[in-house]
């Protein structure tokens, strides 16, 4: 088995964001050998995510950190591994993911918890252990990591931690959706609010997560899944994904979106899923639900900051809102199990892909989503 010391450094192309909100440009970086608790991995195919774009956008502040190496969604399998790790084997196809499995502390050991606290979540720009880069560019200059990922690479460097081993059968680019947004809305369907069947749920946002939350709802046979979304396209787009009925707040004159859901239901949904990203919609959906039982999932992150604020006699009265990073999902424990409903033709991960480009028009796929015409665009390497 290869160690550190004989892994040579490696050469590649790499998609590196130079200043915030500038096109990435595709240059030469040297990718490190990995260390003790890491592997090195030849990406495959990669997709562009909301949150990619929501940090290359940033020009200043500590979490504008360029140069920096964006992605987080991929698929790739082990070139090397450092010293220290057993679960993984030269070529083995795996998927990176934001969210650590340690398998080590309290919380992975916890069935209700996904918040590994001995690798802690973190946006930091290098490795999750030792804080450093694995990437330095052709004037040997550092260059950032993005999510302990960096997958706009064709070689990156991962924390076995974020690693996930997949059954080599499933096509690449199907893997690939389950590193991130996919799993997230299918996740919290599942794993977070725990859909039961015959349920009534609303989705506030039909991007790509709030459509795999409805996937996942359909999944646990939700009987009435209710679309809010500003985009009147969304509704014949979101029956593909099981969306029964569609509500689209701007056609609704004086009335609230809470007013219309809870006389749709009699009484208010047993799920809501606020998938965009701000706390006036957060408080529609918690008013959306149901009293006495209705849980109000949060997957969006409050864009502005803005705190949320709720009537505490509605809390009395059995309402509960719950958080929902990457979904609750584990993901060594529970991307497996994803991948087996997905070759049991149970999950369908086709309908996401909406576009497909070559590495060298990366920046192709930033317009598709900015215009609002991509779901997932898969970004391959060799193609």
């Amino acid at each position: 088995m290869a160690t550190t010391s004989i892994i040579k450094p490696i050469k590649c192309k790499a998609a590196v964001s130079r200043e915030g909100g500038e096109p990435l440009q595709i240059e030469e970086v040297v990718v490190a050998p990995p260390q003790a608790y890491e592997v090195r991995i030849k990406i495959i195919c990669t997709s562009l995510c909301h949150t990619d774009v929501t940090f290359w956008r940033m020009k200043e502040g500590p979490m504008a950190a360029h140069p920096i190496i964006f992605g987080h969604e991929a698929v790739g399998t082990i070139e090397s591994i450092g010293e220290n790790v057993d679960e993984f084997k030269v070529g083995d196809l795996v998927v990176p993911t934001f969210m650590a499995q340690c398998n080590e502390c309290i919380d992975c050991a916890s069935e209700r918890s996904n918040m590994c606290s001995k690798l802690a979540f973190q946006i930091g720009h290098g490795m999750p252990r030792y804080g450093t880069t694995r990437f330095a560019d052709a004037k040997g200059e550092p260059v950032n990591h993005f999510l302990c990922i960096s997958s706009f690479s064709e070689y990156t460097v991962v924390d076995v931690a974020h690693v996930t081993k997949v059954d080599p059968v499933i096509s690449p680019e199907k893997a690939c959706l389950l590193s991130c947004g996919v799993t997230t809305g299918v996740g919290a369907a599942w794993k977070v609010a725990g859909v039961e069947t015959g349920s009534t749920v609303a989705i506030f946002g039909l991007g790509s997560v709030g459509l795999a939350v409805a996937e996942g709802c359909r999944l646990r046979g939700a009987s009435r899944i209710i679309g809010i979304d500003l985009n009147p396209d969304k509704f014949e787009l979101g029956k593909n994904f099981g969306v029964t009925e569609f509500v689209n707040p701007s056609e609704l004159g004086e009335r609230s979106v809470s007013e219309v859901i809870i006389e749709m239901t009699k009484g208010g949904a047993n799920y809501c899923f606020e998938c965009i990203g701000l706390a006036s919609v957060m408080n529609d959906a918690f008013k959306s639900s149901r009293k006495g039982l209705g849980k109000t999932i949060i997957l969006g992150v409050e864009m502005h900051g803005a705190p949320l604020c709720l009537e505490s006699y509605d809390i009395l009265n059995g309402k509960s809102v719950m958080g929902s990073l990457f979904g609750g999902i584990k993901a060594k424990n529970d991307i497996p199990t994803l991948v087996n409903k997905y070759l049991n033709k149970e999950l369908e991960l086709d309908k996401f892909i909406t576009h497909e480009v070559n590495f060298n028009e990366i920046n192709k796929a930033f317009d598709l989503l900015h215009e609002g015409k991509s779901l997932r665009c898969i970004i391959w390497m060799d193609k």
